[in-house]
């Protein structure tokens, strides 16, 4: 038997397969796996090499960033006059107080995490009983109505947008929270859904069965056992819906374009042009306090985000 703590080993090896105890003992090993994986690095100069390009080819995926931080601080002279430079003469954080309360970004935050909420509950429900009933229900036309969403989900949004509109004008609700909520949430989503069904699809039918014994009815069964069941996807199908929502520019502007005090944030934008320049440094403090957000539920969620993915693989 294996002590607490101790390493369990491959029989007839030396290789350490995984550890065995608390939080400590994990991290220890973690750290001589990058202890060793930087001996082979230096080890081998082919290795150093690779190390040294993938490093610079990051370097040069994070410029763009590091850049819209140093322009949201700079003076609109500084922006394009000091070339690459990424370090403001005087750092001008009077160009966020402008974004935030002088264009009304204020007003754009809140309407965006409105919008944003309410489409994520929408899609979320919507998505799972449709998958739901995609996946444990065998009906007719059901493989016809799979070919159908298959071919909606290559219709570019620029092709609904008309229909969309003109049906949510003719429900009173053009410019409107709601409306917005509906127009992004009312879509095909047949990803999120076919991710449902595919994972109800796996689920076993015994969970249902001693279910209905215990006289559970549809509704029942679904929210109080099979959607449980479905955190992974719904973990992942909620990450990607708030990325939608949130950064959706083409609907919140057609909905909004009599309404300007219901944008969201991606429309904001707009605010920093005007007719003889734009406000470069104001874009680059909006873009940052839109980003904000983003950062936020993706540092807080991505480790559930990484386990919904692997729960759904081993489905």
């Amino acid at each position: 038997m294996t002590a607490p703590g101790s390493l369990d080993r491959a029989p007839g090896t030396g290789t350490t397969r995984r550890p065995v105890g608390g939080g400590p003992q994990r991290r220890e090993l973690a750290r001589v796996r990058r202890a060793r994986r930087w001996q082979a690095i230096r080890a081998r100069p082919g290795n150093l090499l690779i190390f040294l390009g993938l490093l610079i080819l990051a370097a040069l995926w994070i410029y763009p960033f590091i850049w819209l931080i140093s322009a949201s601080l700079k003076t609109p002279g500084e922006v394009f006059g000091s070339g690459l430079g990424l370090i403001p003469e005087t750092p001008m954080w009077e160009n966020y107080s402008r974004a935030w309360t002088t264009v009304g970004f204020d007003k754009y935050f809140l309407n965006t995490i409105i919008i944003t909420a309410g489409t994520v509950l929408l899609i979320v429900v919507r998505s799972a009983l449709a998958g739901y009933v995609l996946g444990r229900y065998s009906f007719a036309g059901k493989k016809l109505l799979i070919i159908i969403f298959l071919i909606t989900f290559f219709l570019p949004e620029g092709y609904t947008i008309i229909p969309v509109v003109q049906l949510t004008d003719q429900m009173g609700l053009l410019n409107t929270h709601l409306g917005v909520i509906l127009g992004l949430g009312a879509g095909g989503q047949i990803a999120s859904t076919l991710l449902y069904a595919g994972y109800f699809r796996g689920l076993p039918k015994e969970l249902e069965e001693c279910a209905r014994l215990d006289g559970a009815g549809h509704f029942r069964i679904f929210f109080q056992v099979m959607l449980p069941l479905a955190w992974p996807i719904t973990a992942t199908v909620v990450i990607l819906t708030f990325l939608f929502a949130w950064n959706n520019y083409l609907l919140p502007l057609v909905f909004t374009l009599s309404e300007p005090g219901l944008r969201t944030l991606a429309v904001g934008m707009t605010a920093f042009v005007g007719e003889y320049g734009t406000d470069w440094p104001g874009m680059a403090a909006a873009a940052m306090l839109s980003l904000v957000p983003v950062m936020i539920v993706f540092v807080a969620l991505q480790s559930k985000f990484v386990d919904s993915i692997a729960g759904a693989v081993k489905q």
